[in-house]
């Protein structure tokens, strides 16, 4: 696999920007945005306001497996960050990936446990009942060490504070792009913001705190990566997401 890399350059940035968030910002999500045009993005709207198209995710591989369908094989696993786990997989039409997830799965069943930086584009599957359970199908990814793993950590905290500034911003303001800009909110969060604001209504947001605090702790070089991540659960079935 070339140095357990499918990304040999700088991961590249498509059409919408891979935005750094946590796994309990994603999850917490429920908000769907469809694309109006057949080209058109569809994005995860977070509580904070990050309208997800594209995301860099990283963390502890927690969980790898291989899938037959009839379309052909399916790579399904879990990344655990600070905060929580991120489900993303590898579809059978994009075959130029499957050779190098396969390597990272015979490592995983192996028993060897590795840091990964994933981009992935946000997936949902909705039940009946109006359940929205959020995923990333793979574009890219590679293993990373310590080191890369610190900066996408620090990055994304940043940028997880972000959010929370802005979003304590609006609770004062109208919600209005004319009076969260005057109020402070970054003109590139506004639109979310007020999807988020509409949908969700008020929450606490100590749990984002936290996360971040631990992300930052873990950063320090206060606490094992590696070691101190669970052994994979059994299979078992999940839902099929879109």
């Amino acid at each position: 696999m070339g140095g357990d890399s499918v990304i040999q350059q700088p991961i590249r940035r498509s059409r919408q920007s891979a935005i750094r968030l946590f796994a309990q910002e994603y999850s917490d999500a429920d908000l769907p945005e469809e694309g109006s045009g057949e080209y058109d993005p569809s994005f995860v709207i977070t509580k904070l306001g990050a309208k997800v198209n594209r995301a860099l995710v990283g963390g502890v591989i927690d969980r790898l497996e291989r899938r037959e369908h009839e379309s052909g094989l399916t790579f399904t696993g879990h990344i655990r960050d600070p905060t929580g786990v991120h489900l993303f997989n590898v579809a059978s039409f994009q075959p130029e990936l499957h050779p190098d997830i396969e390597e990272l799965l015979h490592r995983f069943e192996k028993g060897d446990r590795f840091l990964m930086l994933l981009v992935g584009r946000a997936r949902w599957f909705e039940t009946d009942d109006g359940g929205v359970f959020t995923s990333f199908r793979a574009e890219e990814f590679t293993v990373v060490d310590k080191d890369r793993y610190t900066h996408w950590l620090v990055d994304t905290a940043a940028a997880t504070l972000r959010r929370l500034d802005a979003f304590e911003a609006s609770m004062e303001s109208d919600l209005t792009p004319a009076a969260l800009e005057a109020s402070g909110v970054p003109r590139d969060l506004v639109d979310g913001l007020i999807l988020a604001r509409g949908h969700y209504g008020e929450f606490d947001t100590e749990n984002y705190r936290v996360g971040v605090l631990q992300g930052l702790s873990i950063a320090l070089g206060s606490n094992a990566v590696i070691e101190s991540a669970p052994a994979p659960e059994a299979s078992g079935d999940q839902p099929t997401l879109s």
